[in-house]
């Protein structure tokens, strides 16, 4: 409840007589909700979500069991609920019960709003968290963002981180000089990490329109903060993008909210349900960052209260900066659960006479020890506390109910279509597809010359061949000629020989004179006159 200026969220001492109250000018100091499951931590959660919602603050929170909806439906008598306002006196303090202006949101878009953001927005360092990369890689992947960068390549979903990674990959050899070496081997071990988000949900978390966190600053007309519930009950068990998403929440916050000081009460209000797996996989030097920013976002009116089973899931740099402190029972079964429960027992200022750790194992459901800051900032003395019942509906709100909500939210007809813009994917598809026509295009081209070149070498083939063939022809007819010619040469020359023999022998008489003369001269005519035709 808020009363009186202050967010009353429980009673203590005997017979409840003493208020515990939460100042809203240390909201924004942060907190936590820890205890064992089934001890009331998501009651407490809820009574100080309607009390900073009475306060006019806006509040975010994931909504693991789904048992969250039902601020969207005022809670209602019941025999223990009568008995426990009596109890507590709520009736004399105003209590009374109604409904609370609410959001509803889900990463995968089935039982909410979309939420999304883009892989530029959520930066390498982020990036290789919730990829879960070695130290080279994550080199390799802030190099991979640089590219992009230089080359005015939007990331905005996975299928353009893995076409620049796949881009840089062929590559290689040409970034070298200007970003250093990039192992394919490294790339590749990316790629798969990349492919292994996205059968989380990862291609569906990250696109257009991306949400812009400025929506979750919403008061309804009467000046009440909107309560903004994240769909958590599928996402928990893909634990790597449930902390994806916490991280860059709390880091787009931390970028985008200017510095404000201390304020009367917060701007926002978030509480981070199973906190530990926002610290599981963290590396050192993104646990740095979460620290760094948990220290400075106080100072921009941001109030973050981490809820968990132990608080021993919380790293010590970070439990540092909470300082209003609700601890559940905590159990011990074991000799490490009972240093658990002491080292929680350690972290509280106790009054005289007051045994933390006993007490803490003692609590039953609903009751918890309780420490806020006081007006100087200063831890208050730990204190037995009984947690107040929420003023909406315990449990579920009907299926019919949140529907009507989430459809009837502006933000849905803003962010429930997603779009694919103009990004790294499409424009290296286009590129890849020019390069390969112009391959294509060279290619013809050189198989066109490549024919032409062919064609031209059989004609000259076929132009020599009918040359060769017609020197043959003219070698094979000058030789039938000579032998023509060499015939009647000779038959000439025979017959010239032999009159000329005649005439010689008829000169000289005689048969031997005759036959000598006709000799010599046939001989004498056959190769003169051969000769002559010969040329």
């Amino acid at each position: 409840m808020f009363k009186d200026g202050y967010i009353y969220f429980a009673r203590t001492g005997e017979g409840l007589p003493d208020k515990v109250c939460l100042r809203p000018d240390m909201a924004n100091r942060h907190g936590f909700i820890c205890g064992a499951t089934g001890t009331g931590k998501t009651i407490t959660l809820k009574v100080l979500a309607e009390s900073f919602s009475d306060m006019g603050v806006p509040v975010f929170l994931a909504d693991v069991k789904g048992d969250l909806s039902g601020m969207i439906e005022a809670g209602a008598d019941s025999e223990d609920m009568i008995e426990r306002k009596k109890r507590f006196g709520l009736e004399e303090d105003g209590f009374s019960y109604k409904t609370y202006p609410t959001a509803f949101f889900d990463i995968f878009g089935e039982k909410g709003i979309p939420l999304r953001t883009t892989i530029s927005e959520m930066g390498p360092q982020l990036m290789a968290s919730v990829l879960d990369l070695n130290d080279t890689q994550t080199d390799i992947l802030s190099v991979v963002y640089k590219i992009a960068d230089d080359q005015e390549l939007l990331l905005t979903d996975t299928k353009d981180l893995k076409a620049i990674l796949s881009y840089v990959s062929e590559n290689a050899s040409d970034f070298e000089l200007d970003y250093g070496h990039i192992a394919k081997q490294s790339v590749a071990a990316i790629v798969r990490a990349v492919v292994a988000l996205e059968s989380e949900g990862g291609d569906i978390f990250f696109g257009e329109p991306a949400f812009n966190v400025s929506d979750f600053f919403v008061t309804d007309i009467s000046g009440r903060g909107t309560i903004n519930i994240l769909d958590s009950s599928s996402l928990i068990n893909k634990p790597r993008l449930y902390s994806a998403f916490m991280l860059y929440l709390l880091s787009e916050l931390f970028e985008i909210m200017p510095e404000v000081g201390d304020m009367e009460k917060p701007r926002i209000v978030f509480f981070f349900d199973e906190a530990h797996l926002l610290f599981d996989s963290a590396s050192d030097d993104l646990l740095q960052k979460i620290e760094q920013m948990i220290k400075l976002i106080r100072s921009k009116g941001v109030g973050v209260y981490f809820v968990t089973q132990s608080p021993g899931d919380i790293p010590d740099g970070v439990m540092s900066q909470l300082g209003n402190k609700v601890q559940h029972a905590l159990r011990a079964y074991t000799p490490k659960e009972q240093k658990v429960i002491k080292a929680a027992a350690e972290s509280f200022r106790a009054p005289e006479g007051f045994d933390t750790e006993k007490i803490l194992s003692e609590l039953g459901t609903g009751e918890a020890v309780v420490s806020v800051l006081d007006e100087d900032g200063v831890p208050g003395l730990a204190c037995h506390a009984f947690i107040l019942p929420p003023q909406s509906k315990m449990g579920q709100a009907s299926e019919a109910e949140k529907e009507k909500v989430i459809k009837g939210s502006n933000l849905y007809l803003k962010y429930n279509t997603p779009t694919d813009p103009e990004s790294a994917y499409e424009f290296l598809e286009r590129r890849k597809s020019e390069l390969k026509k112009q391959e294509e295009e060279l290619k013809a081209q050189e198989e066109a010359e490549k024919q032409q070149m062919k064609a031209e070498k059989e004609a000259e083939k076929a132009k020599l061949k009918a040359q060769k063939e017609a020197l043959k022809e003219a070698e094979k007819k000058q030789k039938e000629l000579e032998k023509s010619v060499k015939s009647v040469a000779t038959t000439a020359g025979g017959t010239v020989g032999r009159e000329l023999g005649n005439l010689l022998g008829s000169t000289f008489g005689g048969s031997f004179g005759k036959r000598l003369g006709g000799n010599l001269g046939a001989s004498l005519g056959r190769n003169i006159l051969g000769t002559l035709f010969k040329h």
